[in-house]
């Protein structure tokens, strides 16, 4: 053996032996540990794992300073949490142009019983279609800083804290000029918001602990999912990916540390039986989330009254279970019946999960008895009747097909916080879990009619005729996540339900399409004409200056419209936006080809890229005359985003933009990805015209034909 590969074997032994020094038979598997096989390996297993915590504790340095913080105690029964995309039809309104929070939290309380934290989504998906960051997203929500500021202070007039997002893959965008953590902490602490949620991120870096400080305004730090013991000490709060097993594991952070906050997420499962099961059995909390990333994926009714039952215990039970004497796995009765055990000063809890397909009735646990000591049934809402021999107690009640239950153990009268919550659950239980529907549905979309225009009998100035023909409309969204499940993407008035690929042969009718986009020189004629001015103004023709387009710019297509300027516009000139399916005709003819001018790629045929943290301003509409598509229209491709269509559903609305445009941020693939092929296209989510304006988005106009 030579020296070097001598040498390489050696510190290979050694970087094994030291990740795998600490001596366990239940070895952690990233944030789970494995429950015991049986009830009689508990003893065993219980003083395995209480071992490797001590050791592990010691290993890492453990400090629990955090936890003790009265400014972070809130995150300890921070029990249920959605992420919340900005752009929920439930949290906004673009008509009256302002939040509505009561009405998103309102349909929470009445479908799943509330949350008490709320993680706000203002930036992915749309980030990257131009050189906004992160924090410039943040700061064009509607109303700005301080319409943020009064939101934040709706949600904690019912008691929800609120939480930002931080991407430290955003290096590509605008340069903030601080680092993240110092952009973060000043930027949340202006606007009030209690905590970070860290994207991607397996641990958040001790220095967002440290500037946030620095502020007067500490935040809690969620990382997306710890993955890293170090980071335990000043992440109070984290989410989990999981895989379920029938035997429940046991969150590893939440064993280290009871205090830590851990929210189990499975963003695209429809059935959360598992996610709450393991939720229950460790005594933490979930991610409600439904809106992923304009992509609804509600959850059923029996899995939203499972939710409500279980947060409702668990905010009446909070300071129990963050006991450090918690014991996952204490032994149960009955076979697939996991019990987990709270002890308090003069109280105890049990939370129970059956994995069985089936009820399990009659008795299911044993506990040490004490005279004096009563019983109750939280899931049922009811006083139990121990079975009393010698020192122990028999416990019976009934556990549901993949149910839950709850047993509370009191030695001294119950106050009146136990009578409400014995009397809410009472109530509650009168309807059976399986009594609820368990099937998951897709929520339908409509698509914005656009309504024709008065027809020409000749094509209008600057305009060119599409004559009438069969064409195959075949496209698909470019959505980053959603896979080719039902409900991502659009769906089409000829479609039964959204999906990401589409195909429909139709039969054209001739119409006239302006043969470059908008310029600023024809959107000034508008505005001059009108004195157009709408009424959310923020970012409107943010270019320009006193009413006037830089120089130079006048044929360069005019940007900083929302959808609603480009339909203000087009009604003024007696025209329309375009059908995508219009605008793909147009563009590929009737021949299916990638591009307007063939099936291979030509980088002279689109202005050049730019891909600096600076945008440029965007080319001439007529400066690449080898982009033209077969019917001689030209700038369909490369230059600026083009709007089309609307879809909304009950949660979300969407334009389809067309085109794709010059500007590429690096770094990351999380931007919003280019739809340079005539088969493709990119779904904006909106929210209202303010932050839906964009530096890379115009448009162009039709006029239909006689």
């Amino acid at each position: 053996m030579s020296k070097r590969l001598f040498l390489l074997f050696l510190s290979l032994f050694f970087v094994f032996a030291i990740v795998g020094a600490q001596d366990t038979s239940y070895k952690p598997d990233r944030s789970q540990l494995p429950g015991p096989a049986t009830s009689a390996d508990f003893p065993k297993w219980l003083a395995d794992i209480k071992h490797w915590r001590m050791e592990r504790r010691i290993r890492i340095g453990y400090d629990d300073s955090e936890y003790l913080r009265p400014q972070l105690a809130w995150t300890q029964s921070s029990f249920i949490q959605p992420q919340m995309m900005i752009h929920d039809r439930y949290f906004y309104d673009p008509v009256a142009g302002k939040y509505t929070v009561d009405r998103y939290l309102d349909d929470l309380e009445r479908r799943f019983g509330g949350i008490d934290s709320v993680l706000v989504w203002q930036s992915y998906p749309n980030i990257g279609i131009d050189n906004r960051n992160q924090y410039d997203l943040l700061r064009d929500m509607p109303g700005g800083v301080e319409g943020v500021r009064q939101m934040i202070a709706d949600f904690h007039r019912r008691g929800v804290r609120v939480l930002f997002p931080v991407m430290v893959w955003d290096q590509g965008t605008r340069d903030e000029g601080v680092p993240n953590w110092t952009a973060t902490a000043r930027l949340l602490a202006e606007v009030g918001a209690d905590g970070v949620n860290g994207d991607t991120l397996g641990v958040i870096p001790r220095t967002f602990r440290a500037a946030s400080d620095q502020t007067g305004h500490p935040l809690a730090l969620e990382p997306e999912n710890l993955t890293d013991d170090l980071g335990l000490p000043w992440n109070n709060l984290s989410w989990a990916y999981w895989d379920y097993t029938f035997i429940p594991t046991v969150s590893k952070f939440k064993w280290m540390e009871s205090r830590h906050m851990v929210n189990i997420c499975r963003r695209w499962g429809r059935d959360k039986t598992d996610d709450l099961q393991h939720a229950f059995f460790n005594g933490v909390g979930y991610e409600s989330w439904e809106n992923i990333w304009g992509i609804w994926n509600e959850i059923t009714p029996r899995d939203a009254e499972a939710l409500r039952r279980i947060a409702t215990i668990e905010r009446a039970m909070a300071p129990l279970l963050v006991s450090a004497d918690w014991e996952p796995h204490t032994p149960t009765l009955r076979y697939g019946v996991f019990a987990s055990k709270f002890p308090g000063q003069d109280r105890m809890l049990w939370t129970f999960v059956n994995r069985n397909e089936y009820d399990v009735p009659g008795r299911q646990i044993e506990v040490p008895y004490a005279s004096g000591t009563r019983y109750y049934d939280l899931w049922k809402g009811a006083e139990l009747k121990p079975e009393v021999q010698g020192g122990t107690a028999a416990l019976s009640f009934v556990t549901e097909a993949q149910g839950y239950g709850a047993v509370l153990a009191i030695s001294r009268e119950p106050d009146e916080q136990l009578h409400k919550l014995l009397a809410r659950m009472s109530e509650l239980s009168q309807k059976r879990l399986q009594d609820f529907s368990h099937e998951w549905k897709f929520l339908p979309q409509q698509s914005l009619v656009i309504a024709p225009t008065k027809p020409a009998a000749a094509a209008p100035a600057g305009m060119v005729r599409i004559p009438g023909g069969k064409f195959d409309f075949q496209v698909s969204g470019i959505e980053i996540e959603g896979g080719n499940d039902i409900g991502v993407d659009v769906q089409y008035h000829w479609e039964d339900s959204p999906r990401r690929h589409h195909l429909k042969t139709m039969q054209m009718r001739p119409f006239y399409i302006d043969k470059f986009p908008v310029t600023n020189a024809e959107f000034k004629k508008f505005m001059d004409a009108t004195h157009y001015h709408p009424a959310d103004d923020h970012n409107f023709l943010r270019d320009w200056k006193d009413g006037a387009y830089p120089e130079g710019w006048a044929n360069k297509p005019v940007t900083w419209v929302a959808i609603e300027d480009a339909r203000a516009y087009a009604a003024w000139a007696g025209k329309r936006l375009p059908r995508e399916w219009e605008w793909q005709y147009a563009a590929q003819g009737s021949d299916g080809r990638l591009y307007p001018w063939g099936n291979v790629w030509n980088a002279a045929a689109v202005p050049p890229v730019e891909t600096r943290r600076v945008m440029r301003a965007p080319t001439d509409v007529a400066a690449c005359p080898q982009g033209a598509s077969p019917f001689g229209v030209m700038d369909m491709v490369g230059n600026v985003w083009q709007w089309t269509n609307e879809f909304t559903d009950s949660h979300t609305r969407a334009g389809i933009l067309r085109g794709g445009s010059y500007y590429q941020p690096q770094g990351s693939h999380w931007y919003f990805p280019q739809a340079y092929k005539l088969n493709e296209h990119g779904k904006y989510l909106l929210i209202g015209p303010g932050t839906d304006r964009s530096a890379t988005v115009g448009f162009r106009c039709v006029v239909d034909a006689e």
